[in-house]
Order: structure tokens, then C-alpha cells, then sequence
């Protein structure tokens, strides 16, 4: 079974954790990195080619907006889905506009993220 590898990039650490456990129960999800922000995002969805970057939209740094534009452009069949506390329609355009292929709220991810993953891994 091929399984969908995915790169993480949030800041908060126990977050982190958290997204890691719960895409830990899912055999078809292979987590392969962790990014703090969207500097090391960017270089580490080059160096490891997930198959879904989970993008945190307010870090340090570069933001996640303007690092899901520069990831889309660099391999235009990698999809970037946003994990945001934020559901202000203003950042879901934006967020669509640099690229994002979904939008999920981190308060729904105990039941949206792993849909959410795989449907963006087609």
C-alpha cells in the first residue's frame, strides 16, 4: 500500500504532537517532517516531497500564506492544506489564492484532519 506521506508546519509544539497521534492511527498517512516555520517549510518540502504539506497560517518569520505560494510554485502537484484558528473568509481566500488545495480549522481536526489529508492527496 503506498502510503500518503505528509510534512507538518505549525510552531506550537504540543500541537504538533497532537497531529502527529492522530495521524499516527492511520496506516495510508506517513508523517515525514516537522517545520517551525515557513522558511524551513519551504526547504523541507523540496528536500522530502510530501504528498500534503499541513500549514500553520501565523508563524515567524515567513508566513504560511506566502509559504504555500512559494511550495505550489516549486512542484506544482504538491498540495498545501491550511490548519488555521482562523475562519475569517478573508484568510480562506487568501489562503486558496497562494494555493492551498483545503482549509481546516484546528478546532475540528479530531474529525476533519485525516479526510482532509487524503482528499487532498487525491
Amino acid at each position: 500500500m503506498q502510503r500518503t506521506t505528509v510534512l507538518i508546519v505549525d510552531d506550537e509544539r504540543l500541537f504538533v504532537a497532537a497531529l502527529e497521534l492522530i495521524l499516527a492511527a492511520d496506516e495510508r498517512i506517513e508523517v515525514v517532517g516537522r517545520a517551525v516555520d515557513g522558511r524551513e517549510a519551504i526547504a523541507l518540502s523540496r528536500d522530502l516531497d510530501p504528498d500534503v504539506v499541513l500549514m500553520d497560517l501565523s508563524m515567524p518569520g515567513i508566513d504560511g500564506f506566502a509559504a504555500i505560494a512559494a511550495i505550489v510554485a516549486d512542484a506544482s502537484c504538491r498540495r498545501v492544506v491550511v490548519l488555521s484558528g482562523s475562519a475569517d473568509p478573508g484568510d480562506v481566500e487568501k489562503a486558496r489564492a497562494a494555493g492551498a488545495a483545503g482549509y481546516l480549522l484546528k478546532d475540528r481536526i479530531a474529525d476533519e484532519l485525516i479526510p482532509g489529508v487524503l482528499a487532498a492527496a487525491g
